[in-house]
């Protein structure tokens, strides 16, 4: 039958003259292959051709490896020591209970950190370094999960580079050596995107339910996680003939708002603490529009079109990247007038999304160099060396101690050489008392005119105070007191206690001494010529 169908369909004479043997049943059997496939057609569907680069197994751990040398570059700071992270350290010390009686009076939005702390420590109790240390894997484990994000919704070299950027962000790399929770939810935040677009590929419902308790778990160590999750929405609204999608996040995101609504609803009674909170400057808004503009200029030059995206891939790379990078902040910014709560660490996971955008810009540049002639190879370097000329000094000036803006090691150090045989200490306003759990052996010498029950005892970070009556009297019972508190300019406080201290001074009292240490002013006041 063969033959019979090569002369009913080959150019004339093809088999009786030019083909023979083995050759003519080949050819005959490559015509049968070609005419079974279905003609194309409006039905027929499009696919993109694979991408050029091949995944490998160890690519997204380059990242975390790069993400853990950076890290660990000068992690002791010299040994200063942030405010917020002299308390992440003394409330970790307390025990279970102490920590459960603390969150009942403040900073139960950290509740979840302090409690993972408190286990850190007693593994290891190694100061500094393991105060840090999982703040430093957190970013390793992030830059992991943007690798594979990156190689998932571009290629694999978009995503080893996006890994490679994320930790030398200026603002990963602080965060990275703070022991804070910020890290540490932006690594939660980075899988639950991976997860994300793991259930958006292929909807189940184990993959939405993993969804879920990841975004869960950031939301618990910081509840402004939650504007993460309406960016993750905007994702997931956008993808094609997505009604079970939809129906899936909406309710996988109603159970995490439940799972978080406690710790919100109780928050609330203790929002006295983020009273500090301005509203942003011009600088954080033109940091922000700067910042926005660049990760919306990389995700359209080269456009980064849905029809360049892998197999696979349920969205285009800009399209997770974008809100998670725009939203979150935009809406705390656009809140400022209701309730300032606007902090640049309260959103490090943006720096998740500029670290996508920035990889994927960098792969299609470096793609545009190498076709390309001389000339396009040595702008491409000179603009690398150009970023890292700036990056260097920014990364060194970040393990100094000048820094940070309190390093309550440096104020301790300062109110030690300041205070004299005899002096007295003050406080005022009292929230400073705080400043000494990272050395309280360097106060110890000073009694402590206003405090009642330490910060221990009374469960809480700065302590409780006597009445403003005993606060005067003991005042006027001293010669000489080391006051200690905010610099010039800021805010009174009104409270009867603050007023009392500041009134006793200024009618009884001559200023001797004024010296600011990073944010702390450390005055002495003295009875008229006793200075």
């Amino acid at each position: 039958m063969l033959p019979r169908i090569g002369r009913a369909t080959a150019p004339s004479g093809a088999y009786g003259r030019g083909l023979h043997g083995p050759h003519r049943t080949e050819h005959v059997i490559s015509l049968i292959r070609h005419t079974s496939r279905p003609p194309a057609g409006p039905t027929t569907e499009h696919r993109p051709p694979p991408p050029t680069s091949t995944p490998r197994r160890w690519t997204p751990w380059v990242p975390g490896l790069s993400a853990l040398l950076v890290g660990a570059w000068g992690i002791r700071r010299q040994d200063t020591l942030w405010g917020d992270e002299a308390v992440t350290s003394a409330v970790a010390h307390r025990t279970v209970p102490q920590i459960w009686h603390t969150l009942g009076h403040i900073d139960v939005v950290h509740g979840l950190y302090y409690l993972l702390m408190h286990g850190v420590f007693a593994l290891w109790d190694g100061g500094l370094v393991a105060l840090r240390l999982p703040s430093v894997l957190a970013v390793a484990a992030a830059a992991v999960g943007i690798a594979r994000l990156g190689e998932r919704l571009a290629t694999t070299r978009a995503g080893l580079l996006a890994g490679l950027v994320f930790p030398l962000l200026p603002p990963v790399q602080r965060y990275a050596q703070e022991g804070r929770s910020y890290a540490l939810v932006c690594a939660l935040v980075t899988w639950a995107s991976c997860l994300l677009v793991g259930a958006l590929s292929r909807p189940r419902p184990r993959g939405w339910v993993a969804y879920g308790a990841v975004m869960l778990t950031a939301c618990l160590l910081h509840e402004l996680a939650v504007l993460i999750l309406l960016a993750h929405g905007v994702t997931a609204f956008r993808v094609r003939s997505a009604a079970p999608v939809r129906r899936a996040w909406s309710i996988t995101a109603g159970g995490v708002t439940a799972g978080l609504l406690p710790l919100a609803a109780f928050s609330t009674t203790q929002s006295a603490q983020v009273d500090w909170i301005g509203p942003p400057d011009a600088g954080a808004v033109l940091g922000f529009v700067v910042t926005a503009l660049l990760g919306i200029a990389f995700a359209r030059l080269p456009r980064l079109s849905p029809d360049a995206r892998p197999p696979g891939a349920p969205v285009p790379l800009p399209e997770l990247a974008l809100p998670l990078l725009i939203l979150p902040t935009a809406l705390l910014m656009l809140t400022s007038p209701l309730h300032a709560l606007y902090v640049d660490r309260y959103v490090l996971a943006s720096a998740v999304a500029f670290a996508l955008l920035t990889g994927a810009m960098l792969d299609r540049l470096g793609r545009w160099a190498g076709a390309g002639c001389t000339v396009r190879r040595v702008t491409c370097a000179v603009a690398l060396a150009a970023v890292l000329a700036v990056l260097v000094p920014m990364s060194i000036a970040l393990r100094r101690p000048e820094s940070r803006q309190n390093d309550v090691v440096a104020i301790a150090r300062t109110v030690r050489e300041t205070a004299g045989p005899g002096d007295a200490l003050l406080f005022t306003p009292n929230r400073r008392r705080v400043w000494t759990l990272a050395r309280p052996d360097d106060f110890r010498a000073l009694p402590d005119l206003a405090l009642a029950r330490t910060p221990v005892e009374s469960a809480t970070l700065f302590g409780r105070e006597l009445p403003p009556a005993t606060i005067r009297e003991r005042m006027l019972a001293e010669e000489r007191l080391v006051v200690v508190g905010d610099p010039a300019g800021r805010p009174l406080d009104p409270d009867a206690r603050e007023a009392v201290k500041r009134a006793t001074l200024d009618e009884f009292f001559e200023q001797c001494t004024d010296r600011t240490v990073t944010e702390a002013r450390i005055r002495v006041f003295a009875r008229p010529g006793h200075c």
